[in-house]
């Protein structure tokens, strides 16, 4: 179902939209804004990946799990892939996707309907905290060369 959506029902959602707006507006101006939708989504979707890549990384030395920042992550790269692809369809399905509040709701989504869970994740690790000490494990070891077989 979902591919049929994917490659039937918004290309053909795209096509309509992109003629009704060339009729309305006119083809250059459509095409014009085709091109400043890319070129302002490519800028966002920049700066909040950057952010939460920044957010990600400060979660990560305090030793906890940046789930929110992972799903804002997928999130944020969805929208762009969104925003690259031509038509008005798709540009406001990746504009949408860079509101904070409704990735909010896409995060909870996924989370309640199963789309995404984290099972066996450890929130610290020995690598988190510098200052911690590290296990060791002592033993004996020989080195055998397989070329002497004495």
């Amino acid at each position: 179902m979902l591919f049929f959506v994917l490659f039937l029902i918004i290309p053909i959602a795209e096509v309509a939209v992109f003629a009704a707006a060339g009729d309305e507006i006119g083809i250059l101006n459509t095409l014009l804004l085709c091109v400043l939708t890319a070129i302002i989504g490519g800028y966002l979707v920049r700066k909040q990946g950057l952010a939460t890549l920044l957010r990600s990384q400060e979660n990560m030395r305090n030793g906890v799990l940046p789930i929110d920042e992972i799903l804002d992550g997928l999130c944020i790269i969805v929208a762009g892939i969104m925003l690259c692809t031509p038509g008005f369809v798709t540009d406001t399905i990746g504009f949408l996707l860079l509101i904070p509040i409704i990735r909010t709701f896409v995060k909870t989504f996924l989370i309640r309907t199963g789309k995404f869970s984290i099972q066996g994740a450890s929130a610290r690790t020995t690598h988190s905290n510098p200052s911690a000490p590290h296990d060791a494990i002592e033993g004996q070891y020989e080195r055998i060369d397989p070329k002497n077989k004495n």
